[in-house]
């Protein structure tokens, strides 16, 4: 038996390129052409909406993520209707007449009933009644659930951890009494909860601890929060008119300040990859990032809205010509990215001020009014009484 083999070496094949900027005068002037001609073009070629998933009778107030299967959503709106649905099929695959504010492999509902319920994802068998198990919360109006154990946090006028098949909360946690708006848990170090409150405190808890840790006070109100998937201890704050991006080990200054909104961020959240936020800045609409490459939001028009997060990106298989143009288009987009006609500069706000009049604060350091420690705000507290006792 005789064996042939063959062998491709790419080397002797390929011309080597003279990158001699003499031989190449007009390379630049070219570049910069086709570089106009890709912006240009994506604008044409824009079309980001997708579909919307129509059947809610009333504004929709709430969306979630499931954290295993990214073609579920659960939508929940104003008049007490929950709502699954398909993604892949865009289609509603059950209907249940409660209030939804967190879900995680079952669905946790809280009602203006002050109770919270457990129901199943799947439809009930053929002759079986399903009974959702009832928590009595009392006073509570948010709902949050761990990322791997079998407990979850309700937060009104405090924050209180649940466990499944318990009557009573495992502990209760509060600073002062600040009324809690949002409670998210940490995804990675997941014995990590924060909060915002409605005297513009952001407050971290330690559920092993069962203690609140410390809190930064802003200049305004925090409306919602987020932990990025992806770095452990990076959140994103959602402000009036500003979103922060805080690392919660020195919340004296945040990571960076997103600027340039034209009205108060309701909502926030990122993408899986952690690289990518989105926001909500209208009435009564929340946005959430559901993949890389779409964008769920829902509004007071009773419809659920799937958008492309690249409005110019083509969707299915590419070839391998449009995955080399695409490759080669960016590339000359981070090169001119500086450009003014490729990306408009910014504007600079103390032009018109006199030299030396204005003080330069730094943005990060504008928002921030104060950093409190647990610890120090106890002792406050016990010289205060012994002040009193005295």
């Amino acid at each position: 038996v005789k064996v042939k083999m063959l062998s491709w070496n790419l080397d002797n094949y390929i011309v080597p390129r003279n990158y001699d900027p003499t031989l190449h005068p007009f390379e630049v002037l070219q570049e910069y052409v086709r570089v106009l001609n890709a912006t240009k073009l994506e604008g044409v070629f824009a079309k980001p909406f997708l579909a919307w998933l129509d059947g809610h009778r009333d504004g929709v107030s709430c969306l979630a993520k499931h954290p295993k299967s990214l073609a579920t959503v659960p939508s929940g709106v104003c008049d007490g209707e929950v709502r699954i649905w398909n993604l892949t099929q865009l289609k509603c695959i059950r209907i249940i007449q409660e209030y939804v504010l967190a879900f995680v492999g079952l669905l946790f509902t809280v009602g203006d009933d002050k109770t919270v319920k457990q129901w199943k994802i799947d439809r009930p068998g053929y002759r079986e009644e399903e009974e959702a198990i009832t928590y009595n919360i009392r006073k509570d109006t948010g709902i949050d659930h761990h990322w791997k154990e079998a407990v979850f946090a309700t937060y009104g006028q405090q924050l209180d951890i649940w466990g499944k098949q318990r009557t009573n909360p495992i502990c209760s946690m509060t600073w002062r009494f600040d009324s809690i708006s949002s409670g998210k848990f940490n995804a990675i170090k997941t014995l990590i909860l924060e909060s915002c409150t409605s005297n513009r405190n952001i407050v971290l808890y330690d559920m092993k601890q069962a203690t609140p840790l410390k809190k930064v006070i802003l200049d305004m109100r925090t409306n919602t929060i987020c932990w990025n998937p992806m770095e452990a201890f990076v959140f994103m704050a959602a402000n009036d008119y500003n979103v922060f991006t805080f690392d919660m080990c020195a919340l004296d200054t945040p990571v960076m300040v997103h600027m340039d909104h034209v009205s108060a961020v309701l909502d926030v959240d990122y993408s899986p990859t952690g690289k990518e936020f989105v926001f909500a800045n209208k009435s009564q609409s929340r946005e959430v990032y559901h993949t890389n490459k779409y964008i769920m939001y829902g509004s007071d028009e009773m419809n659920i809205h799937l958008w492309k997060a690249n409005a110019s990106e083509k969707l299915g298989v590419l070839t391998s010509q449009e995955k080399a143009a695409k490759y080669y288009n960016q590339k000359l987009k981070e090169k001119f990215q500086h450009h003014p006609h490729i990306q408009p500069t910014e504007v600079d706000h103390i032009k018109h001020s006199k030299p030396g009049s204005v003080p330069i604060v730094s943005e990060k350091k504008k928002h921030i009014v104060a950093v409190v420690k647990y610890l120090v705000f106890l002792t406050i507290l016990m010289y205060n009484y012994l002040l009193l006792l005295i």
